[in-house]
């Protein structure tokens, strides 16, 4: 019976694992470079809207802001 209580721990590790790497793999940090030299890490990918121009993100204590898509130099990810 040890052995059948080890290989379900070991399974068990292995899926807990695989499930960790599969979120961080999900939630990579961003940098965004502006026109005035400021470099802002967000949580996640920002969002570009088309219609209005704007990049929305949320900043790494999660709070959403937006900035005009031309005072933005660069994304980059981190």
């Amino acid at each position: 019976m040890t052995s059948f209580n080890s290989g379900k721990k070991f399974a068990f590790a292995t899926a807990m694992m695989a499930s960790v790497m599969s979120l961080s793999a999900c939630s990579s940090n961003y940098v965004i470079s502006t026109n005035d030299g400021h470099m802002i890490t967000t949580a996640g990918k920002p969002a570009i809207d088309k219609e209005t121009g704007m990049i929305s993100y949320k900043d790494t204590d999660g709070n959403r802001h937006q900035l005009q898509q031309h005072d933005v130099k660069e994304i980059v990810q981190k």
